[in-house]
Order: structure tokens, then sequence, then C-alpha cells
């Protein structure tokens, strides 16, 4: 069990850190526009799993992120963009479709995002991803491999190689029922695996999609209920409650500047991950997702550079 005031300890393995998941283009605007009447769109780097593994290595962890481009341009892209933060790219499988791509129309309401969906759900399960998933001491993914054949039965492989040797499976359960086939229920697929993962991050929203309207410690208890052994729900500018079942804290909001809030959630995960890895305990490190979390929430991008560790603990008093 998760004991908030304990430290996790880890088996000794060569890598901290292994995503996998969901590698693709986010295509935004340069202007607003509601009704898709904005003439360009600018490209960027996407992807929650990437993300998180390119903040946690610059927060001083090794991590790696496995996926699944085209063998076009905008993978070519994306696959720069990995190697210019220093990850290996070697577990990005180059396949023959298109780059995955969401267009997002900037919105002063909250924008729409379509999505073009090919290469990210044709990730399959390899001896390397295998060989990656022995030597790391956590297995993150999304619900964008689980939305899809054959990217879903690749996690569930990965589930069960990960916990055999001693993982911690961390599931980011970021339901938007676009990205499923049409007529399948989603939220029923993410409830059925859930006693299958150790740690679950959802938000307000996530639990909404998934449960319906509740308040936000009821919503914690369906998550525990159903498998789940550490739920963090983030509450926006309310903070955020974690509960392992038999203690239930509360965190209050470490932002005071919000210029983008793209990114917030993958910056917790890495500055969470990150203190654990480290050493700190479970209070701690909630503690620094937190704040790594807000420190990003300053800047614009999903990306940002990072001080340490040690520079967010000093600039946020913790």
């Amino acid at each position: 069990m998760f004991q908030f005031d304990n430290k996790i300890n880890f088996i000794n393995k060569k890598n901290d850190l292994l995503t996998v998941g969901e590698l693709l283009v986010d295509m935004i605007s340069a202007d607003y526009g509601d009704e898709l009447e904005v003439s360009s769109y600018n490209k960027f780097f996407g992807g929650s799993p990437a993300n998180i593994a390119m903040n946690a290595k610059r927060l001083g962890i090794n991590a790696l992120v496995a996926s699944a481009v085209g063998k076009d341009g905008l993978g070519n892209f994306l696959i720069k963009h990995i190697e210019k933060s220093g990850i290996d790219r070697s577990y990005i499988d180059t396949v023959d479709y298109s780059t995955s791509m969401v267009l997002v129309t900037k919105s002063k309401s909250s924008p729409i995002p379509i999505f073009y969906r090919a290469a990210d759900y044709h990730l399959t399960y390899t001896n390397r991803l295998e060989e990656a998933l022995k030597n790391s001491k956590i297995f993150h993914f999304s619900c964008w491999p689980i939305s899809k054949e054959p990217s879903r039965s690749t996690i569930e492989r990965c589930i069960v190689e990960a916990k055999k040797h001693g993982a911690i499976v961390s599931f980011d359960p970021n339901y938007h029922p676009m990205i499923w086939e049409k007529g399948e229920d989603g939220p029923e697929y993410i409830k059925s695996i859930l006693d299958k993962v150790d740690i679950v991050k959802p938000s307000e929203d996530d639990a909404e999609r998934l449960f319906g309207s509740d308040k936000p410690k009821n919503q914690i208890d369906k998550f525990l209920k159903l498998g789940a052994k550490l739920v963090v729900m983030t509450l926006g500018k309310d903070g955020a409650i974690a509960s392992n079942g038999f203690e239930t804290i509360t965190f209050k909001t470490l932002a005071t500047d919000v210029v983008d809030t793209t990114g917030a959630g993958d910056a917790f995960w890495s500055g969470f991950y990150a203190s654990i890895i480290k050493g700190d305990t479970l209070r701690e490190a909630l503690n620094l997702g937190f704040a790594v979390s807000a420190y990003k929430l300053r800047y614009i991008g999903a990306v940002v550079e990072l001080p340490t560790l040690e520079e967010i603990k000093e600039i946020y008093g913790l």
C-alpha cells in the first residue's frame, strides 16, 4: 500500500521511467475562431507520454518513451524533437501510416479538438519494448493507446510484463469519446483495467466523463473501489485531493501566475516521478509534482525549460 509519509523502495534498474503511448503533431491556429474561419495553423510537438518523459529527464531522472509515428515529414519532426531532448529514439517505431495529428482552433470558450489518427495506435509489442519494461522502475500510459487496437493489446501486455518485474504501473485516465471506436463503451473498458494499475491521476473532467457528475471525494472512492491503489484528483484552482483508500489528504494550488494550462498535468507527473525516484516520501513527491505543474503554468507550451527539483523546492518553499 502507498503510505503518504513513506518512500517507495524501487528495485534497482537502469531506467527510471518508461512512458508508452501517443506521439503526435498539434496543429494550433494562429488566431481565435469558433467556426474554423481562421486561415493559418502552426505545428507543435505533441503527445502526453513524450511530454512527461522529456520533463522528467530535465528534472534529472532516466526516461524513455515508446510510440509510433509515420514514415513522413511530420514523423521526422517528432523524432528530431525527441533526439534534441536527449532521449533514446530507438523505442519509437516508424510505421506505414500517416503520423497522427490533432487540429486545435483557439477559442475564447473551450476549444474543440479534431483528431486525425493513424500511426499512433499501430504501436506493437516487440522484444525491445519488453526489454525496456523489464529494466524500468515505472511504467506510465494514458487513454490514447488503449482506445484502439493494436496498441490496446500492446498496453495490456505491457501491464502484465511491468507488474511481473516489479514496476509501478501508472495510468492517466484522460478519456475523450472522440478518440475511441464508434459504438464502443470506452468508460467501461477503462473501469475494467483499474484493478491492474497502481496510480491514477484523473482531473474533475476525466472523472465526470467516466462516472458522471459527483463530489470529488465520491469520485475518488469510485476509482479506489475499482482497484486503483492511489488516486490523485486535480481540482484546478482548488488544488487536489489524494487518497490511498485509508487516508485522504488535500493540496492547495501553488499556481499564482497562469499563462498557459497546456501540459500542466504532464508537468505534475514528471515532477512526481522525479521526486519519488530521488527518494522523497509520497507526500513530498505529490507536493513537488504540483510545484512543477505550477512552474509550467507560468509559461507557454507543454514542455518548458524546467529548473532542477532543488530549485523548484526553493521557489515554492518546499
